[in-house]
């Protein structure tokens, strides 16, 4: 598996990463080893996961995991903070106490002294952008974090975090939703942080599985979208909107004779800001057939023509 350059760091990550959403709630610990081992095997490097993910119970199941079933240092351990549980409901919460309260709870989690990327998961509109990239800066000076960056964050946001770190620690990712149903970064985002030097990690990939095809009939009683926790999630891909574009990839898919969820990988292989494509599969098996899109050629013309159909609407100041 190709292995990227993550922006200017010295950090190199595959350009598929595991994705751990489903870890200890839909994807059991049979599930997770067999995943990690041939994720590892294919020669994937980067770890995704959260301490929102279950709560923790997906940092808990990688923590288990690491040192049996591959080592430590022959993977890119990324997580993220930012997202507070409570009783009342769920908010954001990217104080430095909250932060580094919560990656220091992940790191006994995963049982390490240091993760290789730490992102804040969501803005917070509450907590001064300067004071949580204060928790950035400590946690790589204190030696927790190797590399630091944000996630779902703004445009402008990227852009001013990488200007207030840029003297010492330096902004090296942003975490995004991107796929051929979202390309909404394509903005903001991506141009902010390919002129900075940043690295883009592309989360859902796969429209959070509806570019699979799985949903153009019928919802299966074992996907995502039939979850009581994830249906919500994969609701907003559902409709008409997204209809042409899934048929697109699908008809792609037939006449090359390869599925559609390898189209739609190997559609963002080819878009070379992104540095690693986030794949996150409840089974071991989905799992395979995402590490099989590496074998993909895209012709030209079909990549102009999802490129159409899929265009995000641009308007001021964008475009006049």
């Amino acid at each position: 598996m190709e292995q990227r350059q993550l922006g200017r760091t010295g950090l190199r990550v595959s350009h598929l990463g595991l994705g751990t959403l489903t870890w200890s709630r839909d994807t059991d610990e049979h599930e997770a080893r067999e995943q990690l081992r041939d994720f590892v095997e294919a020669g994937g490097t980067l770890v995704d996961t959260s301490a929102s993910y279950a709560d923790g119970g997906a940092e808990e199941l990688i923590g288990s995991l690491l040192g049996d079933v591959v080592a430590r240092e022959d993977v890119v351990l990324c997580t993220k903070a930012g997202v507070r549980s409570a009783a009342s409901g769920g908010g954001a919460d990217a104080s430095r106490g909250g932060l580094l309260s919560t990656l220091d709870a992940s790191l006994r989690r995963l049982g390490t002294d240091h993760v290789d990327l730490w992102l804040v998961q969501v803005p917070d509109p509450h907590t001064p952008l300067s004071e949580t990239v204060s928790a950035l800066r400590l946690a790589v000076t204190s030696g927790r974090a190797r590399y630091v960056g944000l996630s779902n964050h703004p445009g402008w946001q990227v852009a001013r975090a990488a200007t207030l770190l840029a003297d010492d620690v330096g902004l090296a990712a942003v975490e995004v939703e991107y796929s051929l149903l979202e390309r909404g970064i394509e903005r903001e985002v991506l141009p902010a942080a390919t002129d900075l030097g940043i690295g883009v990690l592309a989360w859902s990939p796969l429209g959070r599985g509806v570019l699979t095809g799985k949903y153009r009939r019928t919802i299966p009683a074992d996907s995502r979208a039939a979850s009581p926790h994830l249906a919500g999630f994969v609701q907003p891909y559902l409709g008409s909107q997204s209809l042409a574009v899934v048929e697109a990839v699908a008809t792609a898919a037939s006449g090359l004779d390869c599925t559609p969820l390898e189209v739609a990988l190997a559609w963002l292989r080819l878009r070379t800001p992104i540095t690693s494509s986030i794949v996150g599969a409840r089974t071991a098996a989905q799992l395979r057939g995402s590490l099989a899109a590496d074998d993909v050629e895209l012709p030209e013309e079909i990549v102009r023509a999802l490129d159409e159909i899929s265009a995000p609407q641009l308007g001021y100041p964008e475009r006049r």
